[in-house]
């Protein structure tokens, strides 16, 4: 485990090299804090390989892959924190740093900074990739080279991979899936820079908010997040390629494959979350008229916008949001739960998830007017048998305790109800958006509060489970 730790530490270190090089490119004078991370970074992972080059198991089992998951995401925030921290001219402390690289890497993008739009164009850059890299996970594009190392890496995959299809390979070679994956990533996030700038962003907001949007991360070039631009076109670009990175990525490959997109639309969770979609969109835009908040128009752009933004658990911002009405901040609060489809880069509890509870809670219904009848929960066709149904109650339990705990812990540190139900909601789903006193920002939190969230956003984006596991007893029996 220390082998491939080390092995992911030397990755990364390199990903230094993108912010090294805008830093240079536009001579805002913060390549210093870059070079050292990299170089610090480098040289750990470096002397780590060679001290564990010689272990003979290099072999993972399914519980090696959980550490690795979780050492995963502790290195490399501590890390994404270094560039924040080593550059004094940001003055930020510890702490702040190491939530806005937790935010930032787990795509979050809750952020503590002020004055964004006056940041140096190298940060700038560094927070969306942030957002780009945790997106899908690094994990994913380190399996794609370990064939070359000599580890298996089928259950690290497993491990990192959301959702119940952590058997399923698209391709033959878990290593070709890894690449289909990033491949298909990474196209969208061109498309999606296309998109802004014909829609009226320069190059480099466009390549920036593209990195957040694909990924579902959420930071911005601006204060005002998209709000900054004003402008109908750029919202609904956010809006539609918000949902695009919603969907399963394994139904892009198929459907490429293919050459049809019934393998989309014909996909239950996919039907389901888009139902679910339209209609937090409509009630958004029915209240927002009757609250006169907006006009008719205004309305459904920006409630367009914002509703899919925030259920999936995007995180940009605009006209204003949450300084909407209660009644429609609450209304997105809630659905931020939902997420989107598996195997996407959303976060929440996830729409397959919710589909199933749906479904067995009809079932349970039909089978207390009908007691004698033989009754099962389906989707697709398939009978969902009961070691699923048992883990996603497990989640959904788990999701619903550590929010209400997260919540009291807030309300406890000095916070009020308000601020702590917004900002647990947007931490523990990846969300980004705060309420109350972090509607403009999560800098208001107290010390105790953001570490609190880190453990938030590392929960919500391991989906729980993993950071348990290592902790408990039967782990550590062998």
């Amino acid at each position: 485990m220390l082998h491939l730790c080390s092995f992911l530490i030397i990755i990364y270190s390199l990903t230094m090299l993108v912010p090294m090089g805008v830093a240079w490119l536009y001579r805002d004078g913060y390549i210093t804090p870059f070079f050292l991370t990299c170089v610090v970074s480098l040289v750990i992972g470096l002397v780590g390989w060679k001290l564990t080059n010689k272990s003979e198991d290099k072999y993972l089992q399914k519980r090696d892959g959980f550490m690795v998951a979780c050492l995963f995401w502790l290195i490399f925030s501590i890390m994404s924190a270094m560039p924040f921290y080593l550059d004094r001219r940001l003055d930020l402390s510890f702490t702040d740093a190491l939530f806005e690289g937790v935010s930032g890497i787990t795509t979050t993008g809750a952020s503590v900074l002020a004055n964004i739009d006056s940041l140096p164009k190298s940060i700038l850059f560094f927070r969306a990739q942030l957002n780009f890299l945790g997106g899908l996970g690094i994990i994913v594009l380190a399996v794609a080279i370990m064939p070359f190392l000599g580890i298996g890496g089928a259950r690290l995959y497993q491990s990192e991979m959301p959702g119940p299809m952590k058997e399923e390979k698209l391709t033959p070679r878990l290593a070709d899936t890894a690449r289909s994956m990033w491949g298909l990533y990474s196209l969208l996030a061109v498309v999606t820079t296309l998109a802004y700038y014909w829609a009226g962003m320069n190059w480099f907001d466009a390549i920036c908010h593209s990195l957040s949007t694909v990924s579902l991360g959420g930071f911005s070039t601006h204060g005002d997040s998209l709000g900054y631009y004003n402008s109908v076109a750029i919202e609904l670009v956010g809006g539609v390629f918000s949902i695009f990175a919603a969907v399963n990525f394994s139904l892009y490959y198929v459907a490429i494959m293919k050459r049809s997109l019934k393998p989309i639309w014909s996909n239950s969770e996919f039907k389901f979350m888009m139902l679910i979609m339209g209609i937090v969109v409509l009630i958004t835009w029915l209240e927002l008229i009757r609250t006169h908040t907006f006009g008719l128009s205004d309305a459904f752009v920006h409630g367009f916008f914002q509703a899919v933004s925030v259920m999936t658990d995007n995180g940009l911002g605009a006209a204003g949001f949450p300084q909407w009405p209660d009644a429609v901040v609450l209304l997105l609060m809630g659905a931020s739960f939902f997420g989107g489809c598996f195997g996407s880069t959303c976060g929440g509890i996830k729409a397959m998830r919710f589909l199933l509870l749906f479904r067995q809670g009809r079932t349970e219904i039909n089978q207390l007017v009908r007691p004698n009848a033989l009754l099962t929960t389906k989707v697709a066709g398939e009978k969902v048998n009961d070691r699923v149904m048992r883990s996603v109650w497990g989640l959904f339990f788990l999701w619903i305790f550590f929010t209400c705990f997260f919540i009291w812990g807030l309300v406890a540190i000095g916070h009020d109800f308000k601020t702590a139900y917004g900002t647990v909601a947007a931490c523990i789903n990846n969300m980004g958006l705060g309420w109350g006193e972090t509607a403009a920002g999560f800098a208001p939190l107290k010390d105790p509060a953001k570490w609190l969230m880190c453990l938030a956003m590392i929960f919500g984006r391991l989906e729980i489970f993993p950071v348990l596991i290592i902790f408990s007893k039967a782990f550590w029996r062998y």
